[in-house]
């Protein structure tokens, strides 16, 4: 069963956020006890989000390594409220298929092996490169987790845009509301979507976690 409770925003990037709206969803799946640096994505995968977009015209950047003191601006997240940092992370930048820079995706965690990506894209309104923003979201899932959504069959999120398409409803009645939504166990990883108001745009994060 998915659940709606109200909780502070605390996971992807640094914002100033104050209460957001959380859906949650679970696939049944059985957890296995592999280290998290040693299963799931790694940095060379990147390469198959950027074959998977340019199929749509859609630009991902090669990857730049972040190791100094700006590394929490692009790869921290949180853990019981509390913020954790990696040793390494590496950026792309997302361009649009008008050539328009959008984003990025970062890959962190240490020199060997990633446990998260954050795909933060930004845009003027919630319309505004929807259809791109969702294509994105939902080709980096499959090409970081698996190509498996709809076999595992969420029975409220049958297909991911059918999830992005709820939250985004859900932050336009809410009165825009900060809203983060969470969908765990598909093949042992933790995603998360979260729509940030800002001053003159619409923020939307993926961020999934080992």
């Amino acid at each position: 069963m998915n659940k709606l409770v109200i909780i502070p925003i605390v996971v992807g990037v640094i914002v100033a956020i104050s209460v957001s709206a959380v859906f949650m969803g679970d696939f049944k799946s059985e957890p296995e006890s592999i280290p998290i640096y040693e299963s799931g994505f790694t940095y060379y995968d990147i390469e198959l989000v950027q074959t998977a977009l340019a199929e749509h015209d859609i630009i991902v950047s090669s990857p730049t390594a972040i190791t100094d003191d700006t590394i929490d601006q692009y790869c921290v997240y949180f853990d019981k409220g509390l913020p954790r940092s990696v040793s390494y992370c590496t950026t792309t930048a997302v361009h649009d298929s008008s050539g328009n820079t959008i984003g990025n995706i970062n890959l962190g965690g240490d020199v060997k092996s990633p446990i998260l990506a954050i795909v933060n894209l930004e845009t003027t309104t919630l319309d505004a490169n929807r259809d791109e923003v969702h294509t994105i979201f939902e080709r980096t899932i499959e090409s970081l987790v698996c190509d498996c959504w709809e076999e595992q069959q969420e029975e409220d999120f049958p297909t991911p845009t059918s999830w992005f398409e709820a939250v985004e409803k859900f932050y336009l009645d809410s009165d825009r509301r900060n809203v983060k939504s969470q969908i765990e166990n598909l093949e042992n990883t933790e995603i998360f979507l979260e729509i940030t108001s800002k001053e003159n745009s619409v923020l939307r994060t993926l961020l999934i976690l080992k």
